[in-house]
């Protein structure tokens, strides 16, 4: 995604991204602006993919330059994915500064691209620096998150979503569009999971899996749906996670920003086919400062996946030093970070075209 800002007394945003995307609906509910602009990445596995896409990749740029030219921006902010490099491009070619960020341990091809001409870098996790082409240029500001996320409070959330003040609660998501392999595994150990007293599960199935997920646990509870709530999609996640105990997540980078936001116990499940596998280099960052238990993808569907979870719902010492552990990671504050740098890159142009 990429975003245009113009300055003023308050600034304007102009948000860029994929038309099919969830962007395409969030921003403009959020009042910004909204450009939608197609792009798309290639399989390395399939050479003809990086003809289809390099095409679609050209198209983009040609609407990113007439873009950047009609808004006549400050600053072109990008924040990787594949929309970014054509906007980020058409602002060096126009030569409107340029400004990334980078959440993930890893950049990716976009932001390793445009780091080359990028005034400034803000990035999540010190081990990416070494990664972009001018490390001079960056400075850890953390990962923004939405205020929703750190105004949430335990009790709000636990009001907000019929729980019990004094239940012991399990939440457990797969990111935007869900996880397939965390969806089975919460249908597997139910019935372990419904032996501990006062446990009550959140459930974010992601809509592709709602259906599926639904008819296994309606076998599964029986009609004892009291302490199991299951969601395609919550738009409060930050009343869920501040309602958890425990959290069972990917290993994304907005997943992990939100949840040492708001400081949570976590077991981390990173995708194992994410880009140069970013997601299990973000969760071991966590786990190295004990603010989360790592479990592979393919070690989900055995025991050392049962006994993390469960052994963590029974330790409420040990979760209670892992939530602070994540406390003390998270950066509630990113966002005012991310602004502090471009206006700063702004206001360093502008001394620049006055000389």
């Amino acid at each position: 995604m990429a975003s245009l800002l113009a300055g003023g007394a308050r600034d304007d945003v102009l948000f860029v991204g994929t038309p099919d995307g969830l962007e395409a609906r969030l921003v403009p509910e959020a009042g910004v602006a909204f450009e939608p602009l197609s792009s798309a990445g290639f399989d390395r596995g399939s050479p003809l993919t990086l003809v289809t896409s390099s095409v679609k990749v050209l198209v983009s740029a040609v609407r990113a330059w007439r873009l950047v030219g009609r808004y006549s921006p400050d600053v072109v902010v990008g924040f990787g994915g594949y929309v970014s490099l054509p906007v980020g491009l058409a602002a060096v070619v126009r030569r409107v500064p340029l400004v990334i960020h980078e959440q993930n341990s890893v950049p990716g091809l976009a932001n390793r691209v445009l780091s080359r001409w990028a005034k400034a870098a803000g990035v999540t996790y010190e081990s990416s620096v070494k990664h972009l082409a001018h490390p001079e240029r960056a400075i850890v500001t953390g990962n923004p998150v939405r205020d929703g996320i750190t105004r949430s409070t335990r009790e709000a959330g636990r009001r907000l979503l019929g729980i019990d003040p004094g239940a012991l609660v399990l939440l457990v998501f797969g990111g935007s569009r869900g996880a397939r392999r965390l969806n089975d595994a919460v249908v597997r150990l139910w019935p372990k999971l419904a032996e501990i007293p006062s446990l009550h599960v959140l459930h974010v199935t992601g809509g592709i899996d709602a259906g599926r997920v639904s008819e296994m646990m309606a076998q599964t509870l029986q009609g004892g749906t009291g302490r199991y709530q299951a969601y395609e999609y919550l738009d409060d996640m930050g009343g869920a996670l501040a309602a958890a105990d425990l959290v069972v997540a990917r290993a994304g980078a907005t997943s992990i920003a939100e949840i040492t936001a708001i400081g949570r116990a976590s077991v981390l499940v990173p995708y194992p086919y994410a880009t140069d596998d970013h997601q299990t280099l973000n969760a071991r960052a966590v786990a190295a400062h004990g603010a989360a238990v790592v479990i592979s993808d393919a070690e989900v569907e055995t025991e050392t996946f049962e006994k993390a979870v469960l052994s963590l719902l029974l330790d409420e010492k040990k979760r209670q030093l892992m939530a602070t552990a994540a406390a003390a990671l998270g950066r509630p504050d990113a966002g005012r970070r991310v602004a502090d740098l471009v206006r700063g890159v702004v206001v360093g142009h502008e001394s620049e075209e006055t000389r």
